[in-house]
């Protein structure tokens, strides 16, 4: 804004030697009208340009130094190591997840399914918890997903320290391997919870205990509220899913063997999250950067879906972002089917309508291509020395596609690369399990990239967010899509791609913020689903600090 006092004195001494000449009324008139309206002509270009950097800063050099970059290396742009790998400013924010009052216990038992890959399943799994511990039930250990796209046979101990997650909680509530055998054929209650419900939901769904001692659960995930639930349950909830389930002796052995060859081939790495596997891209309809073959192998793939999808609060969780970090909406718009009950190989799974796959990229709903993600990362100021863990299944296209990533970074590992065939056998056939070292190695890496807001990028953000808030950073696909077409296209220079790109994420790096909540105008229901889940930041519930001045200073 332009300095009132200072437009002030400044009219009034130039009006006074106007007014010493004795000019006529007209003329005075005319010079403080030419007075004002040369400030209003100051004041709309000053704001003019405020917009500018506002709305479109990734296009504006913030610092005037782009005459000095291009004579720069691009990469790098004076950031130094400690910009590069040190975590963002925690506040003193530390984990508090302190157990409530000794669980009393109870006759009544909730069986679960839980549905969907390894993340869905933990968050899901830690929902149930909850619910038991609201419904005053006792939990029988869930089943796994053994139908979906992941065909994994792995039961729950071959996943998860099951000894473990039930001392852990023991104190909350009861749990146990399996049903009395009394019970075991026993009629059930069979039912359908609804999403993102409340804590007065479950309590009224206690009335079916007058009927029954066992109640089925159909689907685990998302069945409880990401806020507005009672601070106890919130904070069982993150016991449940940071504490209590711990992966599997075996899969804990070898994540950390693993992150410990990490480390003896350099002081830091990039655990890079990159979502370019099949399913992704056909789900998502994004065939940018893909030959025409790869494109048609994904059109199919998609017009052989059989069943009905519904996109609605009990389906599977096929969500994007919309606007930002963590904000997300469910793809009604463009998938029918995903029944998550077929087991053949041609994944019958959904059936969908046409995807525009320029629209999906354009609108940010792309997992970004190796390409991009090579560029992305030198733009940030990495060198291409640069050690990166590779957290995926199989890249779709394979080396094809991840030479662009390699010739930008050659110095990149997978598991595959890190394990020896031996340490790898017993995972072979088991994706939940593998998914598990990469969680691993995810978590302990000095900076975590996803690609994609997919279920394990949110689940590793919160888990970075509780350990103290390690480095996570989450490209603005959105922005970045607009960056890397004028970059293509030549309307940017690559000497102002590090700068433009370095501020687009200054906020985006994983530091403490509070969860962000619907979008607004969105009623009903439909709100729950364009909220930040719960498990991807769980402050304030289960993040707290004992300076609590700085909270309204650090967060709006």
């Amino acid at each position: 804004m332009v300095n009132r006092g200072s437009s002030s004195h400044y009219r009034t001494s130039l009006t006074g030697r106007f007014l010493s000449r004795k000019s006529t009324p007209f003329a005075i008139t005319f010079q403080i009208f030419s007075i004002f309206a040369f400030s209003i002509f100051v004041f709309f270009v000053y704001t003019r340009n405020s917009l500018e950097d506002e709305h479109v800063q990734p296009f504006l050099n913030k610092n005037s130094q782009s005459h000095q970059d291009k004579t720069a290396d691009l990469p790098t742009h004076g950031k130094s190591d400690e910009q590069l790998w040190n975590a963002p400013f925690n506040y003193n924010l530390h984990p508090c997840i302190k157990p409530t009052a000794k669980y009393k216990g109870s006759e009544r038992y909730i069986t679960v399914r839980s549905n969907g890959g390894l993340n869905q399943m933990r968050t899901g799994i830690s929902d149930m918890v909850a619910v038991a511990r609201i419904m005053n039930a006792t939990l029988v250990i869930p089943q796994l997903d053994k139908r979906s796209f992941w065909h994994d046979s792995s039961v729950f101990s071959d996943i998860f320290d099951e000894l473990h997650f039930i001392e852990t909680l023991k104190k909350d509530i009861r749990i146990v391997k399996q049903l009395p055998k009394e019970l075991e054929t026993a009629p059930r209650a069979r039912k359908h919870f609804t999403s993102w419900s409340s804590v007065g939901y479950y309590e009224d769904m206690t009335q079916l205990w007058k009927d029954y001692q066992v109640l089925h659960v159909a689907k685990s995930d998302s069945r409880l509220a990401n806020n507005d639930l009672p601070l106890d349950i919130q904070r069982l909830r993150c016991r449940a899913l940071y504490q209590a389930l711990r992966f599997a002796p075996p899969i804990e052995n070898l994540g950390k063997k693993l992150v410990e060859r990490l480390r003896s081939r350099g002081e830091r790495y990039i655990a890079l999250h990159l979502r370019y596997e099949k399913d992704m891209l056909s789900f998502t309809g994004c065939t940018y950067g893909l030959i025409d073959a790869e494109s048609e192998e994904l059109r199919i793939m998609r017009r052989d879906a059989s069943a009905d999808f519904v996109c609605s609060l009990s389906s599977f969780s096929l969500i994007v972002p919309l606007v930002g970090e963590g904000v997300q909406y469910c793809l009604s718009n463009y998938f029918k089917d995903y029944s998550l009950l077929s087991s053949q190989e041609n994944t019958n799974h959904w059936k969908v309508k046409r995807i525009n796959s320029t629209e999906q990229r354009a609108g940010g709903y792309c997992p970004l291509t190796p390409k991009e993600v090579g560029i992305f990362l030198r733009a940030l100021g990495y060198p291409p020395s640069t050690l990166i863990y590779i957290a995926a299944g199989e890249i779709y296209g394979g080396d094809t596609h991840l030479l662009e990533l390699k010739s930008r970074f050659p110095n990149i590992v997978f598991k595959e690369t890190l394990a020896t065939q031996k340490e790898l056998k017993a995972f072979a056939n088991h994706a939940s399990q593998s998914a598990a070292l990469d969680y691993i190695i995810s978590i302990e890496s000095d900076v975590f990239v996803p690609s994609y807001s997919g279920n394990m990028a949110r689940a590793v953000e919160g888990h970075r967010r509780f350990l103290g808030y390690r480095k996570t950073i989450s490209p603005d696909r959105k922005g970045l899509v607009e960056v890397f077409d004028m970059l293509e296209s030549g309307q940017l220079r690559e000497t102002a791609l590090s700068q433009i790109v370095q501020r687009m994420h200054e906020n985006r790096q994983g530091a403490p913020r509070k969860r962000k909540g619907p979008l607004p105008g969105i009623r009903g229901r439909g709100r729950f689903r364009t909220e930040e889940s719960f498990y991807e930041n769980p402050y304030p519930e289960c993040i707290c600090t004992s300076k609590r001045h700085f909270q309204s200073q650090m967060y709006s």
